[in-house]
């Protein structure tokens, strides 16, 4: 269950289209990527309706399915996922908190305030805690989430289409392969709403649209774990204090050194 909930930081949100898309050959590659990029770049815009205006926070239900190929068998699971990105300098990659709530197949929260992830396993009454620094700094050559990297894609990752590179809904479906060789990440689907890259060829804004449909993690072991969001809400206000979890009482710490984590 642990390799299913770090493959899943990443991302998104199933939308419905207000009217049917223009012919393919009118959206190119470069606006699918801008419109997946742009309202998570560390120089967005707070203001809202602007070219550049940000997604500061999301809160949706997301449903997951994980394959582990070597054993043929397939895990899923669903529950309430919290997202904020604290852009407290433009020139930074913005610090990422979360709080993911799985409510099936069994309880479990995976919590980060940027700084300390807290895994709670109410069924092992144990509570994991781990430096998110330490273990990004020790493996700094590994994109192992985009969760963290939303406005740098191109960057870390080599982006193409798809095949196919639409949908039955239209929506546009991107093959992300990382620059760099990563024992996590040997590729990265990611489904982009159609209407939001709509919306910015339009107002040069997405508004209150998540891009992400849907993200499918590779890894080179043939692992996957797909990730699909519902009831997506943008920019809620959320403040820091969510994203720090309270150690209940009478439950066991385990500090692991950050590795054992696989984040």
């Amino acid at each position: 269950m642990r390799r299913l909930a770090t493959a899943s930081l990443t991302l998104l949100l199933m939308a419905s289209p207000l009217w049917a898309a223009p012919p393919r050959e009118t959206i190119g590659l470069r606006e699918v990527v801008q419109a997946l990029e742009s309202p998570f770049r560390s120089d967005a815009e707070m203001a809202r309706g602007t070219a550049g205006s940000a997604i500061v926070d999301f809160e949706a239900d997301f449903f997951q399915e994980a394959r582990i190929a070597s054993l043929d068998r397939t895990q899923r699971g669903s529950g309430r996922v919290w997202v904020k990105f604290d852009r407290v300098r433009s020139d930074r990659v913005p610090r990422t908190m979360f709080r993911w709530e799985y409510s099936q197949p069994t309880r479990q929260e995976f919590v980060s305030d940027g700084r300390t992830l807290w895994v709670y396993l109410p069924e092992n009454n144990q509570v994991i805690q781990s430096d998110v620094e330490f273990s990004t700094e020790a493996r700094a050559n590994d994109p192992m989430t985009f969760l963290t990297g939303l406005g740098n894609l191109s960057r870390d990752f080599l982006i193409t289409w798809a095949s196919p590179n639409q949908d039955v809904q239209g929506n546009y479906v991107l093959d992300l392969r990382p620059r760099r060789g990563s024992p996590m990440i040997q590729r990265l689907l990611i489904v982009v709403d159609r209407e939001a890259v709509l919306e910015l060829s339009r107002r040069a804004t997405t508004g209150d649209l998540f891009p992400i449909l849907s993200s499918t993690v590779y890894d080179p072991s043939g692992n996957s774990t797909t990730i699909e969001f519902s009831n997506v809400r943008v920019n809620r206000g959320m403040t820091g204090s969510f994203f720090q979890f309270m150690i209940p009482a009478g439950v066991e710490v385990v500090r692991p050194t950050g590795k054992e984590m696989g984040f």
